[in-house]
């Protein structure tokens, strides 16, 4: 099997192809990642995948062009069975070499793929045509059936998976939890309101510092002794790791016309995740991206973290909430892109959760992703798919 992956320099996808690879290695196939390169090329080898440099990720017309043949050639000579490609550059060389060989072709299809003027929807057009769709979320399932309808039949959704000996509540030390609040300089009392950035990330600051700034002025508004929780107690950390230098600018000024900048600041929660959701009291992953924070959702969900994901989006996806449940029974809350109101109501019932309900909710959460999100679920739906790509090309003519 190939997958074909811009690079594994990190991200979600150069991940889940690394995962992938082992899955595929566990079931006696070999498992070859064509990509430029990156750091993660060691981790793949390590898990018994083999690694093929190739510019995938060109964009030019004559270099996806030279592509095609490279991959081609590639595909004949490592006697390649199936070709799955992850992004839109690397999936039009694929196609054109999975045609040339008649070899089976599976694609991965986002949400956003679906949006755009004629020239983007024509270029992502190639993700529609896979002999087999993988897509990340229902909402991606429909996005391209809205882009193809001749995919309908076609898609298979897998919405990933998440290591649950890693994200785990057992496997974090207090002592990693406490180094990460010191870190963030949070006081052991406080609570924390962990701010997740995606793809828009000063829209996605701005939309959870409304919905704070909206809570404060409820609890502002009512009798200090009808107040629950005090706004002024609470502590807000916006992960902004990834962002850039002028992302960063920007979100510094969203901070500053909030009125908030006596209880946000920006802190890290990439170098361990795990101790980072464990010490948030809340996780607020609020995009209008609808294929943000999928992952993120899953592994929040994993460490028992309570979590807020958008509506719509493949994050909301993974969670139990009212009405789909009794709320006792919730993993996190879902609530509408840029409803500051509504996204205010569900941050104050997660900040107000005593430690009844809030040990209940992680029980829930946990048993939840353990059920139905597991690493090894995600591994076993993306090789059933495979199996159907094989089974559909090699299917005789009726």
């Amino acid at each position: 099997m190939l997958q074909i992956v811009p690079d594994l320099d990190g991200g979600a996808s150069a991940q889940t192809t690394i995962e992938i690879a082992a899955a595929l290695t566990r079931v006696g196939a070999r498992a070859l990642v064509a990509a430029r390169g990156g750091s993660l090329v060691s981790e793949l080898q390590a898990r018994g995948g083999l690694f093929a440099a190739l510019p995938v990720d060109a964009k030019n017309p004559l270099a996806m062009a030279n592509n095609v043949q490279r991959l081609a050639r590639l595909i004949k000579a490592e006697r390649i069975d199936l070709v799955h490609a992850r992004s839109r550059a690397s999936a039009w060389s694929a196609y054109g070499a999975t045609r040339l060989v008649k070899t089976p072709f599976v694609t991965s299809f986002e949400s956003s793929y679906a949006a755009g003027g004629p020239l983007a929807l024509r270029y992502n057009l190639v993700m529609t045509r896979g002999d087999v769709i993988l897509a990340g979320s229902a909402e991606a399932s429909h996005s391209a059936a809205r882009l193809n309808p001749a995919t309908k039949d076609k898609v298979h959704i897998v919405l990933g998976g998440v290591d649950c000996r890693v994200f785990s509540p057992k496997s974090v030390s207090s002592a990693r939890v406490q180094a990460v609040r010191r870190l963030w300089g949070v006081p052991p009392d406080a609570r924390v309101a962990l701010i997740a950035l995606g793809p828009s990330p000063a829209g996605d600051c701005k939309t959870a510092l409304d919905a704070i700034r909206t809570l404060a002025e409820q609890n502002r508004a009512e009798a200090a002794t009808d107040a629950v929780f005090d706004v002024s107690s609470l502590r807000v950390i916006i992960g902004a790791s990834g962002a850039s230098a002028a992302e960063l600018k920007e979100i510094d000024g969203i901070i500053a016309q909030s009125g908030l900048q006596d209880i946000v600041r920006q802190g890290d929660i990439v170098s361990d995740p795990p101790a980072a959701l464990l010490a948030a009291s809340v996780v607020m992953a609020l995009s209008r991206n609808p294929g943000a924070f999928a992952s993120l959702a899953l592994e929040a969900q994993a460490m028992g973290a309570p979590i807020l994901a958008t509506t719509g989006a493949a994050a909301a996806e993974t969670l139990l909430a009212p009405p789909e449940v009794e709320p006792s029974a919730r993993t996190g809350w879902r609530t509408m892109a840029g409803d500051s109101g509504a996204i205010a109501v569900a941050l104050g019932e997660a900040l107000n959760l005593g430690a009844t309900a809030r040990d209940r909710l992680s029980l829930h959460a946990r048993a939840h992703v353990e059920r139905r999100f597991a690493r090894e679920l995600m591994w076993e739906q993306t090789l059933d798919a495979y199996a159907a790509a094989l089974n559909t090309v090699r299917k005789p003519a009726e």
